[in-house]
């Protein structure tokens, strides 16, 4: 149906003619009947999604409403504009039912392009020639009609835009858990490349290349991504999940499986745009993940140390390793589990491995001192009932051996060796477990050889008991006990228990329990210190413990203090003896002079005193023997009350 009829115009320069002020109504009087018709035949083709024709006619009834309010406007009849108005009232209608039409096209765009794109072609040409006509009348600026400008190729954007996130970004609250979450990111993964591929393959074709499609739909992708990430992270996510983000967004969004796919190369680049997670999201969810790990971390290590002590009361031995060392599986699961972690981060970035590096320090060195703790409150227990663990000893000699392989493990934790700088604290820490395993040995080995040390100095002893004989049957044990745990280690407890039985024989000496009564009793306990400190020396030389490294020359020297015929001597063989041995008191040296039974008042007077202008400094390499040797308290006199004491 032609327009002609609709509205007789006067001919004027081919222009619509607008009626005089006084018969305006009477002239726009018929009008509504023939513009309803118009509507209505329309609105059937719009109904028949014959698009094209529907517009075609929509444009030529909005051309004609508008060429009569422009003149109107110009003549300043604006009474009259809301009388024309009125009459076109239907193309409101019709513009909603034809531009809903449209959205609902733009917004199944991926797939028609697939079945259908000459629907969706359609809505372009629709789109493109409303953009022209708000153009031109935007140009002219002279009189906008009413609804312009539509603003129909922002609307298709803001369709499309919104219809890609509306199907992949704006689900139900999902499962956050990390199966869960996988599965979502692997769909997410698997949607993207494919609508991207259409876009590109089949979109791009459908459309005026100014629209900049596939430009539009990549950004569009990746902004509703990093919102996307962004509203994931803000729940309480678990390692696993944490650690699937970080990956997702570092290393599979740019890899060939997503954004750097063959098909999509080279038109798709997201490199140009603002990364998935910002440098300071990417920190904070590292952070997160780094806390979560340390909790797992803790309560494993927890679990592995009640294990470690649950073993420690069977009624056997620990495992030995091929060279017969006794061990058990505690560092390895320790190493095994602090490495896989960091092994694991390092597939993300550089940041995140030393963050996790950083903390399996920390926790293996909070490790230590809960260890060491386990280990102290054990050896308590043990005190109470020596038999109870039934192999204690053997158990502290497998927790050195394990204290070596954490430590000689420890540096390789880092896999970048220019970063393998174990912290001082956690070397403390190894150091402290070390000793402290080895004081409780040494205790041991004391509560063994104290029963003896007090039977001496006696008459019985100086006349000729096994005493040192059977003491070297203690150490001698013991020894071969401490030879099932690696060398380093061996020694040094070899060391310190040459060191322990060194100072224990002295403390006995310097007991008060006995006084030389004649030259004959001081020759006979200068032969018997003679003889057991050779049989200690020989036996410690025998155990592989050099001379130069025992400290029993203290004894040889103090027996040379004692075999000294001439009392009057004493203060110079005194001042050698705390020259090579400045840690010695003057009560020391009292306790010594009280053992010979012959030193008059004047000599220790004159030894004291020559002490007392000798000052000594201990060298910062002197392993003290005698400092921790208490001598016992002279007894006071007995006083009566107010009165002289005897």
């Amino acid at each position: 149906m032609g327009f002609r009829g609709v509205l007789p115009p006067r001919e004027t320069g081919g222009a619509w003619a607008v009626p005089e002020p006084r018969d305006a109504e009477e002239q726009l009087h018929p009008v509504p009947a023939e513009v309803h018709e118009v509507f209505s035949h329309t609105l059937q083709l719009l109904r028949g999604q014959q698009l094209l024709e529907a517009h075609a006619e929509l444009m030529m009834m909005e051309h004609l409403r508008d060429d009569i309010l422009s003149q109107l406007h110009l003549r300043g009849l604006s009474s009259a504009q809301a009388t024309v108005l009125s009459y076109f009232g239907g193309l409101q209608e019709l513009n909603e039912s034809l531009a809903k039409q449209l959205w609902d096209i733009v917004g199944s765009s991926l797939r028609l392009v697939r079945e259908d794109p000459v629907l969706f072609v359609t809505a372009v040409r629709i789109i493109e020639r409303e953009e022209k006509i708000d153009d031109t009348l935007l140009l002219e600026a002279t009189f906008l009609p009413p609804g312009r400008p539509k603003g129909w190729r922002q609307k298709f954007y803001h369709v499309l835009q919104e219809t890609i996130t509306g199907a992949h970004f704006h689900a139900a609250h999902m499962d956050a858990e990390g199966p869960g979450l996988a599965r979502h990111l692997a769909a997410l993964q698997k949607d993207i490349v494919s609508e991207l591929r259409v876009v590109k393959d089949l979109m791009v074709q459908c459309v005026p290349a100014h629209y900049n499609i596939l430009s539009i739909c990549t950004v569009t992708y990746h902004q509703a991504l990093t919102s996307h990430l962004q509203d994931i992270l803000r729940e309480d996510l678990d390692k696993q999940a944490l650690f699937l983000l970080l990956e997702w967004a570092l290393r599979v969004y740019h890899s060939p499986e997503m954004m750097g796919h063959p098909d999509l190369l080279p038109e798709v680049d997201v490199s140009a745009l603002a990364p998935l997670m910002s440098p300071e999201l990417v920190d904070q969810t590292e952070r997160k993940y780094v806390v979560k790990v340390k909790a797992s971390v803790l309560e494993w290590m927890q679990r592995t140390l009640e294990v470690e002590f649950k073993e420690w009361f069977r009624e056997e031995e620990p495992e030995t390793d091929h060279q017969g060392f006794f061990q058990s599986a505690l560092p390895v699961i320790v190493m095994q589990m602090l490495n896989e972690n960091i092994r694991v981060a390092s597939l993300i970035t550089d940041s995140l491995q030393q963050k996790v590096y950083n903390m399996a320090l920390e926790e293996l060195e909070a490790f230590l001192g809960r260890l060491q703790e386990a280990l102290v409150q054990c050896g308590k227990e043990h005190q109470k009932d020596r038999t109870i663990p039934k192999y204690y000893v053997s158990y502290l000699l497998a927790m050195l051996n394990n204290n070596l392989a954490l430590s000689s493990s420890v540096s390789f934790l880092h896999p970048d060796t220019a970063r393998r700088e174990v912290p001082m604290s956690l070397r403390a820490a190894l150091d402290r477990m070390q000793k402290k395993a080895c004081q409780l040995l040494l205790e041991e080995l004391l509560l063994d050889l104290q029963p003896l040390c007090l039977q001496l100095p006696s008459r019985k002893w100086l006349s000729g008991s096994q005493l040192v004989s059977s003491m070297c049957e203690v150490i001698d044990k013991y020894a071969k006990d401490f030879s099932r745990v690696r060398k380093p280690v061996f020694m040094l407890l070899l060391t310190e228990s040459e060191l322990l039985v060194t100072s224990q024989y002295l403390r006995a000496l310097m007991q008060k329990k006995m006084v030389c009564r004649s030259e004959e009793e001081r020759g006979q306990l200068c032969d018997r210190l003679l003889q057991d400190s050779t049989q200690l020396r020989e036996l410690f030389c025998g155990l592989g413990l050099d001379q130069s490294q025992q400290s029993l020359e203290a004894v040889f020297a103090l027996r040379e203090l004692i075999c000294l015929k001439d009392p009057a001597l004493l203060s110079l063989e005194v001042l050698g003896f705390i020259t090579k041995y400045p840690d010695v008191s003057d009560e020391h040296i009292s306790t010594l002079l009280d053992l010979r039974g012959d030193v008059s008042k004047e000599v220790r007077h004159m030894v004291l005193e020559m002490m007392a202008q000798h000052p000594q400094v201990l060298p910062e390499s002197y392993r003290p023997i005698f400092s921790t040797i208490l001598v016992p308290a002279p007894e006071l006199p007995f006083c009566l009350r107010k009165g002289k004491c005897a």
